[in-house]
C-alpha cells in the first residue's frame, strides 16, 4: 500500500504504530488460529497476548478476517466487550474449548460455552487428545480406553452445545484416523457437533491428506488450513508446517472440497513455526494402536515422503535468537496470507 505524503506525515507525528496501521495489508477471508503465534504467545504472556481482543487487533493488522482461540469463562460484561470490539473490527470469533471430561466437568464446559456464545462465537474447536496417538499410548488397550472416554465426552457435550445453539467442532488431532473420526460423527448424529478439519495432521497417522480432508468434509464446521513439508528419517519421517504454497499439499483441491461440502465454512490459518515433528512409523512402538492399519498406507506415505523431499533441510527455529524466532513466525504468517489471497481466493 502506498502512503500519501499527508498520511505519512500524520503517521510520523503519531508514532510508528499509526504508520503500521496506515500500511495494513488488504483484508483476507482467512482467520488465524492462536497457535500460529505460539512463540509470541509465550514471549508476551505477561502482556496478555492471548487475550481475545488484543489478539484480534494484532491479527486485524495482518489482514485477518477472524480469530480462533480459547475464550474461557468470563462475566457477561467481559463477553459483551469482546463481542463489541470484534464487531468494530469487522472480525469473526471462533473459540477453542476442552471437552467435558466427565459429569463433574459438565458445569465448567457449559460456563465456557455460554461465555463463547455471549462473546459472539458460533463455533468452538475442541480436541479429544492433547498429545499424539503414537506418543501417548503404549498399548491397544490404552487406546481403546481413550476412545471410550472420548465417546462419553461427546455424549455429554452434544446436548449442551445444542441447547446454546453453538457448534462444537472436533479436530482431527493426530488421534483418530479420518475414517475413525467420521465413524464417530455418524454414530453421534448431532447437528451441533462436527469437525475442525486440519489439513495436515493425519499425515502423521499415514492417511493420504487429500483423501482424509475429503472424508471429513461432510462434517466440516471449521478448518485449520496449513501446508506441510516432509523428509525421510532413520525411523520414519519428519513433518513440518510451512507457509501456504511452500509444501506439497494440493491446497486448491483441499479448499475446493471443503467449500463444496460446506460453502459457509471458515478457514483459519494454523502456521505453527517450530522444529520438525518426528513420525517414527518404522519403529515398533508406533504400531501399538494400529493393529489393522494396512501396510499399503505405510508404503504410500513413505513413497510420498521420498517424492516430495526438499532439496535442503526442513525449517527449524532452535538456535535462533528470540527476536529472530518472532520475526520468522510473523513472516511465515504474512507469506501464508499473501498466498491465500492470490491463489486460493481467501
Amino acid at each position: 500500500m502506498t502512503l500519501s505524503r499527508r498520511d505519512w506525515l500524520a503517521a510520523v507525528a503519531l508514532g510508528v504504530p499509526a504508520l503500521a496501521r496506515a500500511a495494513d495489508p488488504p483484508r483476507s477471508k482467512l482467520g488465524v488460529v492462536l497457535y500460529s503465534y505460539g512463540i509470541r504467545s509465550r514471549v508476551e504472556r505477561q502482556k496478555s497476548f492471548a487475550d481475545p481482543i488484543r489478539f484480534a487487533e494484532f491479527c486485524r493488522a495482518r489482514g485477518a478476517a477472524g480469530v480462533q482461540l480459547p475464550i474461557g469463562a468470563r462475566t457477561a460484561a467481559a463477553a459483551k466487550a469482546i463481542r463489541s470490539r470484534l464487531g468494530e473490527l469487522g472480525m469473526y470469533l471462533e473459540g477453542s474449548i476442552a471437552p467435558p471430561k466427565d459429569e463433574a466437568d459438565a458445569d465448567r464446559f457449559e460456563a465456557e460455552v455460554r461465555t463463547a456464545k455471549e462473546a459472539g462465537a458460533d463455533v468452538l474447536r475442541t480436541v479429544m487428545l492433547g498429545g499424539r496417538r503414537y506418543e501417548v499410548f503404549k498399548t491397544a488397550d490404552e487406546y481403546r480406553a481413550f476412545k471410550d472416554r472420548a465417546w462419553k465426552s461427546l455424549q455429554l457435550a452434544a446436548p449442551v452445545v445444542a441447547r446454546h445453539k453453538v457448534r462444537l467442532a472436533v479436530e482431527n488431532h493426530k488421534d483418530f484416523r479420518a475414517d475413525e473420526l467420521a465413524g464417530l460423527m455418524r454414530r453421534l448424529k448431532s447437528d451441533f457437533v462436527g469437525v475442525t478439519v486440519d489439513t495436515g495432521n493425519n499425515i502423521a497417522l499415514l492417511d493420504d491428506p487429500h483423501v482424509a480432508v475429503e472424508a471429513l468434509a461432510p462434517w466440516a464446521m471449521s478448518v485449520h488450513l496449513k501446508d506441510m513439508a516432509v523428509k525421510e528419517s532413520a525411523d520414519g519421517f519428519l513433518l513440518s508446517e510451512v507457509p501456504l504454497g511452500e509444501g506439497f499439499l494440493d491446497l486448491k483441491r483441499i479448499v475446493g472440497a471443503l467449500r463444496k461440502a460446506n460453502p459457509a465454512v471458515r478457514f483459519n490459518l494454523e502456521m505453527i513455526t517450530r522444529d520438525p515433528l518426528r513420525v517414527p512409523c518404522l519403529a515398533d512402538g508406533y504400531w501399538a494402536t494400529f493393529a489393522d492399519l494396512p501396510g499399503r498406507d505405510l508404503a504410500r506415505t513413505l513413497a510420498a515422503v521420498r517424492r516430495h523431499a526438499p532439496k535442503g533441510d526442513l525449517p527449524r527455529v532452535a538456535g535462533l535468537s528470540e527476536a529472530d524466532q518472532l520475526a520468522t513466525e510473523d513472516a511465515n504468517v504474512r507469506r501464508s496470507f499473501a498466498y491465500a489471497r492470490e491463489q486460493l481466493v481467501l
